[in-house]
C-alpha cells in the first residue's frame, strides 16, 4: 500500500523495525536504512539504475530481504511551489511498481533534501568528485531521518 501520510503509514508498520529510505533518480538510486528503533538514518548504498526496471527491483527485493525492512520511505520530488512535475509521475509510478515487495510505501517530501547533502558536503570541504559519488545515498537518508522523525511524533 502507498501513502503519503505518516501517520497513515506508522499504522500500517510493526511497532519498530527497519525502514529503507530511497531518493530515485534517472541514473542511480540512493538507499539508506534506519535503525529498527527509527532513531538514525543512514546511507546504505547506491544502486545504478538498468535499463530494465526489473534489475532495480532484483536489487531491491534482495535490500529488502537481507535487511527485514518493515517499510519503504521513497522521496517525492515535489516543485518548490508544491505541485507535481514530470519527475513526480516517475516517482509515484516507480512505487506502484515496488508495491508488489509486500511492504508499506510513504511518499515523502523531499524538495530540499539534495540541496542540504550538497551544503553539507561543500561545507566539509568535499571535492566535486566525492560530492557526485556520495549525493544520493545522502540524500536518501536525509529524506529518511525527515520521514522517521516524523514517525516518531505520529
Amino acid at each position: 500500500m502507498i501513502v503519503a501520510d505518516a501517520a497513515a503509514f506508522r499504522a500500517l508498520l510493526p511497532d519498530g523495525g527497519r525502514l529503507l529510505g530511497l531518493d530515485v533518480g534517472t541514473k542511480t538510486i540512493g538507499t539508506a536504512l534506519c535503525d529498527a528503533g527509527w532513531s538514525f538514518a543512514s546511507p546504505a548504498g547506491t544502486i545504478r539504475r538498468a535499463t530494465k526496471f526489473a534489475s532495480d527491483k532484483a536489487a531491491l527485493t534482495q535490500l529488502v530481504a537481507a535487511q527485514s525492512v518493515a517499510g519503504i520511505v521513497v522521496g517525492l520530488p515535489l516543485n518548490l511551489d508544491g505541485t507535481a512535475g514530470p519527475r513526480v509521475q516517475a516517482t509515484r509510478a516507480f512505487a506502484r511498481n515496488i508495491v508488489d515487495l509486500g511492504r508499506p510505501i510513504l511518499l515523502w517530501d523531499e524538495r530540499w533534501s539534495t540541496q542540504a547533502v550538497e551544503r553539507m558536503m561543500v561545507d566539509a570541504d568535499l571535492s566535486r568528485a566525492k560530492r557526485a559519488e556520495r549525493v544520493d545515498t545522502l540524500a536518501a537518508a536525509h529524506i529518511l531521518q525527515g520521514a522517521i522523525d516524523a514517525l516518531v511524533r505520529a
